[in-house]
């Protein structure tokens, strides 16, 4: 295929993919970076003085090639000497520098617009403030610079601007400060610590703060400090409170003290991503800071603990060891996110932490594992780095360290975190290293495991039983596959921890494993982590006295699709006595997909939903659900809340997209109205008018009250719609408000179409001023699943309320539509795929990273009928027609489209 034929003009050349092979060291480093920022109204003028010696590691290098991208090149000297043009010559993304010697120091002056920047990337304007975002490439974008992670240099940073804009940062310790000329001023940072140009960090802005201290495990006081816009200074106290958590926390279980005299948190409101860690200077998106009671809900201040927490444990994963290059990004942020997960788990409930992860992990990521662009946490190739930002780095990764964790026990793992952090500190490294640091403090040999590293796929377990009741013997067969994905064929076979219980009728019964080695097992042992390493292994039970009901991957031990074939009995056995409270989960989970498949069968054969009912059963189990006063409430409500029909469409082998809705709406009904009398008791417990708490208690009242409401307002009661309408003008927190908005705004009774309507006038005229509550207010009708949402959603985009430059407001309004909306989205013969591939060649050139990221609904377009596969195909093509189209965008399509 030529150049032309993908999609660039015949002139061009597709963009470069780069390879983990290929890796080689850099022929030089950087020891010290002095780097001064001159902002000016329009321009700022950048002043990188590097001093650069060759890498004794590498091959002997007689010229310099730096990274650089957008810039103006004012002037550049090496050893105090200018060059002159044949010195030196430009490429579209570097420089290269001719007859370098061993060691020099080079200083170049670049001029950057940072006010017309709308990549985001490098330093640009947002608001009252300049702010920089380097992760992955962005530092490039500021100045010339060998911008890859395994170049690690000393910082010193000075900040000069105009007063207007008080607020002067970057990373470390302020180390001076004071006036210019013209009514000027600076500040200079130095960071004592090396770290690569992607960890940089600079702000200058007109900003409030609020301030607290941390005293660490060895009595060192750091300062805390949180920098807002002066309107957002109410909304930092569960922030504060997070960071000084998470400091004690990683103290506590991981042994990790903070090392700067000050740590801070900038808070902005465009900004590509959620956060970033930059050291000791962490840049933030307004979304993962600012909460209070009155503008934000309880996901929203769940969400707020926990990226301040990733972000801060990243000071070490992430930051004090790195990663050597991008191919192991994985190996900050999978370690990272497992960290911050166990943070909440502790801060909160463990069980419903762990139901969160999975239903996100089952539902985007195993997604991503069976599509276009399936990777391993650690790829083998890439084109655009930021298009592996995904959920495999992140979540899935996070998956492979758990099972570490659970293979080598809590006291191993402690040893093998710690000894990889002592061995590398202060260095880039990769994968391999984590995981050798643990085998070699556990004495482990983990060579089979790091098969998760270099393969993809979501592994898929088939599991049969046997119980041989004269010999009570209980066997488990295992067997594993895993499908091909694009980088291979054929799968070798994971190392697996599959944790396990067996559940008879006076519940766990102890579990004595055939040939185990002597110390696998205890005399009251309930609990077991089988490890599955072959491709199909039987794993043989001893003295068990009744036929047991197996409760398996308990915790979810793997990230695996496992099929083993439960009665309803059995299901609802585990979920009304399995001492997993996972698997409680799990097994409610299994008897709504029993439920939805049953109503599916009826609507594609032509079948009436409409006075569909659910087998008594069923009604039964759900019911007990309510009625057991030992359940945490929040797991309440996630067992009564199904299957989402995003997890049912990665189910499917080919997605029904109305078959799905419909049969789940229909299941819905049908338990609305058999728990009717219990739904009420639940909704009209709860004390409406009690004070706001975020406690894990609180919240979980909250949820299981508003997952009532979601069920009893299906029934279309003129008495429930007004109670709905009542919970949302008198609630005194933003959970409650958007909870009942979004039933009003979803529910299709005409009274409460015509209270949503003066509902939503009536919450943009309140809260139009605070644009993360705005942001709700898009996202509410963007997800509504009544008929002529496109069209509303269209109007939006014409809203003073939208800003279409802005992250946040995209998100909100368009993915929120394209990915959480599938009934509209997949409608009127295509004009969703249509809509959404005009928002994507609009921001192809406007902001390359948001737009790829838009693209996920349509790489999902093999697993449609033929009908809509030729639709969404159109658009992908469409796109990739585009002239000039970026790096991001071309990948994600054009692996879409192979």
């Amino acid at each position: 295929m030529t150049a032309a034929e993908q999609g660039f003009p015949a002139k061009e050349q597709a963009p470069k993919t780069i390879y983990l092979k290929d890796y080689q060291v850099p022929p030089y480093l950087i020891k010290t970076t002095d780097l001064r920022f001159e902002i000016y109204d329009g321009e700022t003028l950048v002043s990188a003085m590097l001093h650069l010696y060759r890498n004794p590691a590498a091959a002997p290098a007689s010229q310099l090639t730096l990274h650089g991208a957008d810039l103006e090149l004012v002037s550049i000297a090496l050893d105090g000497k200018i060059l002159g043009a044949d010195d030196y010559e430009f490429g579209e993304e570097h420089l290269t520098i001719f007859n370098t010697p061993a060691e020099f120091k080079l200083l170049t002056i670049t001029k950057i617009k940072p006010e017309s920047n709308t990549s985001l990337e490098g330093l640009y304007r947002s608001r009252t403030m300049y702010c920089t975002q380097c992760e992955a490439e962005g530092f490039r974008k500021i100045t010339y610079y060998l911008d890859r992670p395994d170049v690690m240099s000393e910082f010193t940073t000075t900040v000069v601007a105009d007063k207007k804009f008080p607020v002067l940062l970057s990373n470390g310790n302020l180390i001076d400060q004071g006036d210019a000329e013209n009514n000027r001023h600076y500040a200079t940072w130095h960071d004592p610590f090396k770290k690569p140009a992607y960890l940089f960090a600079l702000v200058a802005g007109d900003l409030a703060h609020i301030s607290d201290k941390f005293t660490t495990c060895s009595g060192r006081d750091v300062t805390l400090k949180i920098f807002v816009e002066p309107k957002d200074l109410d909304k930092c106290d569960h922030a504060m409170t997070s960071l000084k958590n998470s400091m004690r926390w990683d103290e506590e279980v991981y042994g990790r003290e903070y090392d700067l005299n000050i740590f801070m948190i900038v808070a902005v409101d465009d900004f590509n991503m959620g956060a970033m860690e930059n050291k000791g200077l962490n840049i933030f998106n307004t979304s993962c800071v600012l909460a209070k009671p009155e503008t934000t809900t309880d996901v929203g201040f769940q969400r707020v603990e926990g990226v301040v927490a990733h972000e801060y444990f990243h000071n070490w994963s992430g930051n004090r060891v790195t990663c050597r290059d991008w191919f192991q990004l994985s190996l900050k942020e999978g370690f990272t996110v497992y960290r911050d997960s166990e943070f909440s788990a502790d801060m909160g409930s463990r069980t419903v932490k762990r139901v969160e992860d999975v239903t996100l992990l089952r539902t985007l990521q195993f997604a991503e594992d069976a599509g276009p662009m399936a990777h391993p946490i650690r790829p083998q190739s890439y084109i655009e780095i930021s298009n592996f930002y995904t959920m495999t780095v992140y979540e899935k990764g996070a998956e492979i360290i758990r099972m570490l964790a659970t293979l080598l026990g809590k006291e191993h793992f402690r040893k093998g975190t710690d000894l990889y952090f002592d061995r590398h500190d202060g260095q880039a490294v990769t994968t391999e290293d984590f995981v050798a640091a643990l085998a070699d403090a556990s004495g482990r040999d983990l060579t089979l495991f790091k098969r998760w590293y270099s393969q993809a796929g979501t592994p898929r377990l088939h599991i049969t039983d046997y119980y041989d009741e004269d010999a009570q013997e209980y066997s488990l067969t295992i067997k594993q596959s895993c499908p091909p994905t694009p980088e291979c064929q054929e799968k070798l076979p994971f190392h697996i921890p599959i944790a396990m219980g067996l559940l008879g009728s006076a519940g766990d019964l102890p579990l004595y494993l055939k040939n185990a080695e002597p110390d696998f097992e205890t005399s009251d042992n309930t609990h077991k982590v089988l490890e599955l390493t072959s491709a199909e292994q039987t794993f043989v039970f001893e003295r068990v006295q009744e036929k047991p009901v197996p409760s398996l991957l308990r915790g979810f031990s793997a990230p695996v699709k496992m099929h083993y074939d439960y009665s309803i009995a059995d299901l609802i056995v585990l979920m009304s006595r399995d001492s997993d409270g996972f698997n409680r989960w799990e097994a409610s989970q299994q008897l709504g997909l029993h439920a939805i498949h049953q109503a599916m069968k009826v609507y594609q054969q032509g079948g009436d939903l409409k006075n569909w009912t659910l087998e008594p059963d069923l009604i039964a189990a759900y019911r007990s659900i309510l009625q057991d006063d030992s359940l945490d409430k929040a797991m309440v409500a996630y067992m009564l809340s199904l299957p989402s029909e995003a997890y049912l469409s990665e189910l499917a082998d080919v997605v029904d997209v109305e078959a799905i809705h419909y049969s789940r709406t229909a299941v819905r009904v049908a338990l609305a109205r058999a728990l009717r009398d219990e739904l009420m008791r639940v909704y009209q417990d709860y004390d409406h008018q009690q004070a706001y708490s975020a406690t894990a208690d609180a919240i979980a009242a909250r949820s299981l009250k508003n997952v009532a409401l979601g069920y009893l307002m299906l029934l279309n009661d003129d008495a429930l719609v007004q109670a709905c309408e009542q919970q949302y003008r008198t609630s005194n927190n933003m959970t409650d408000v958007m909870a009942a908005l979004t039933q009003l705004v979803n529910s299709s009774s005409p009274l409460a179409q015509q209270l949503a309507v003066k509902a939503l006038d009536d919450f943009y005229q309140r809260w139009q001023h605070e644009s993360l509550v705005v942001n709700q207010w898009l996202t509410v009708q963007a997800s509504c699943v009544l008929p002529g949402t496109l069209a509303n959603v269209k109007r939006l985009q014409q809203h003073p309320a939208y800003d279409g430059k802005n992250p946040n407001k995209i998100r909100a309004l368009i993915s929120s539509f394209c990915n959480s909306n599938a009934i509209n989205f997949h409608a009127d013969a295509g004009a969703g795929y249509a809509f959404l591939a005009d928002q994507i060649i609009v921001l192809n050139s406007q902001n390359p990273q948001i737009a790829s990221r838009l693209l996920t609904p349509l790489t999902k377009w093999k697993k449609y009928n033929v009908q809509r596969q030729s639709l969404m195909k159109a658009q992908l093509e469409r796109i990739m027609a585009v002239p000039d189209l970026s790096k991001d965008v071309y990948e994600v399509v054009s692996k879409s489209l192979a």
